[in-house]
C-alpha cells in the first residue's frame, strides 16, 4: 500500500521541484450517488446496487507545473455500498415467486465510512471559470453495518428454477471490516472569486480487499467492491497565495 501512495503521489513531488509555489488550502463538503456491485468467485448474477455517499473534504494546492495545478485531496465521507442479484432462469428471464406473482429480488447494503486520498492534477482556470482534472489515489473504508431486502424466504430459496444455485451469500455477514483498494475519477471544477470551488466528478472504485474469507476452505475465492460514483463537492478557501 505504501508503494500506492507513493506512486499516487510521484507527479506531485516532481512538480514541486521546478514549480510556481503555491499554498492553498480549501475545505467543503461532497455528496452524490453510487453504483456499485460486488466481484464473487463462483458468480453471483446481479446489477448495479445504488446508495447514497456524502461527507467532508480537504484540499492542499502546493505547486503549478507549466500549465498544470497541483494538489493533494482528502475526503471522509459515509458510503452504502452492496450488490443487487439478478435472479434469472435458464431462458435469462426473471424467475417469478410461487406466492406473490412477482419477480423475485434481492439486494444487500454494506454501510462504510471511507476515506479517500487522491493526487489530484487540474488544468485550466486556478482564480475564475472552469477547469478540468484528473485524481486517483488510494481508498480505505471500515464497516459500520448491513442489512438486505428480499421479497421471499432467503432460508429457502426456490432453486428449481434459477439458472445460478449459490445461494451462500443470503446468511452469510460481512467478514472483513476494513476495506482497501483503489480509486480514479475525471470532473470539471467551476471557480468563483470569493464564493468558492464547485466541483462535478465520475469516480470509479475497484477493492482489493475482500468482505468474506477467502481461504481454501471458505466458498468465495474473491468478493471485492466496484463502485462508480457521481459526485459534486464544494471547496471554500481558508487560504490563498494567488
Amino acid at each position: 500500500m505504501a508503494a500506492v501512495v507513493m506512486t499516487a503521489l510521484m507527479p506531485l513531488m516532481a512538480a514541486a521541484q521546478i514549480g510556481e509555489y503555491r499554498n492553498d488550502l480549501s475545505v467543503g463538503v461532497g455528496g452524490g450517488y453510487v453504483l456499485s456491485s460486488v466481484n464473487f468467485t463462483p458468480r453471483v448474477p446481479q446489477g448495479l446496487h445504488g446508495g447514497p455517499t456524502g461527507g467532508v473534504a480537504i484540499r492542499y494546492v502546493c505547486e503549478k507545473y507549466y500549465s498544470m495545478i497541483c494538489s493533494v485531496m482528502a475526503e471522509v465521507n459515509y458510503s452504502s455500498y452492496g450488490w443487487k442479484e439478478d435472479i434469472l432462469d435458464s431462458h435469462d428471464e426473471k424467475v417469478v415467486n410461487a406466492f406473490t406473482d412477482l419477480p423475485e429480488e434481492y439486494s444487500h447494503t454494506i454501510n462504510y465510512v471511507q476515506m479517500p486520498i487522491f493526487a489530484h492534477l487540474a488544468w485550466g482556470k486556478e482564480e475564475k471559470g472552469f477547469n478540468f482534472f484528473f485524481q486517483a489515489g488510494p481508498q480505505f473504508g471500515y464497516f459500520l453495518g448491513e442489512s438486505y431486502s428480499a421479497n421471499f424466504d432467503i432460508n429457502k430459496p426456490n432453486l428449481n428454477d434459477r439458472s445460478s444455485l449459490i445461494r451462500e451469500q443470503y446468511n452469510k455477514e460481512v467478514e472483513r471490516k476494513f476495506d482497501y483498494g483503489i480509486a480514479a475519477g475525471l470532473g470539471l471544477e467551476y471557480s468563483v472569486p470569493r464564493l468558492g470551488h464547485f466541483l462535478l466528478e465520475g469516480r470509479y472504485y475497484y477493492g482489493l480487499g475482500n468482505i468474506y474469507n477467502s481461504t481454501k476452505r471458505d466458498y468465495f475465492g474473491t468478493s471485492n467492491h466496484n463502485a462508480i460514483t457521481i459526485k459534486m463537492t464544494y471547496l471554500f478557501d481558508l487560504k490563498r497565495t494567488k
